[in-house]
């Protein structure tokens, strides 16, 4: 898995310096890395609104997989540079199955902070998302990643 990480890594880095859509539309496919630890997605469904979405694997408490949607809002407006730095927030909710997990659920707050290169077709996250879990025990835990999507 730690080999397929770089090889997608590598591909986004490679395409990153190509001229293509901007980063605040259409859908993007990256890695995340932090908790969880896997793939990444991202699809815009206005210029301020997306989804996002992560499948990964959770050390908390052992191996366990760990999918979370979210819905977010950007703002571009918050952060003045000649980059695009725009913050983000967000509702969600996450499952982990595994060893000794029954598909627990938990509902996700996220909270981060994107940059836009300009003229690439690439994006680089920041995120925290403190989460509720709900089944099969209560607790709150806070997440956090670094990423990286590429654009199609």
């Amino acid at each position: 898995m730690k080999h397929s990480c770089y090889a997608i890594v590598a591909f986004c880095l490679f395409f990153a310096v190509q001229n293509s859509i901007a980063q605040d539309r259409g859908f993007g496919l990256g890695v995340i890395i932090g908790e969880p630890t896997g793939l990444s997605a991202k699809l815009w469904t206005s210029p301020v609104n997306a989804l996002d979405f992560a499948l990964g694997w959770s050390t908390r408490g052992g191996d366990q997989t760990d999918f979370h949607m979210d819905y977010l809002w950007h703002s571009f407006e918050t952060i003045h540079s000649s980059e695009r730095f725009p913050l983000y927030y967000g509702i969600g909710g996450r499952v982990i199955t595994g060893p000794g997990n029954d598909g627990s659920l938990g509902v996700r707050g996220v909270f981060g902070i994107a940059w836009l290169p300009h003229n690439t077709p690439v994006d680089v996250f920041l995120e925290l998302a403190p989460t509720l879990q709900l089944t099969s025990s209560t607790g709150f835990y806070i997440d956090a990643g670094i990423g990286a999507r590429f654009y199609f």
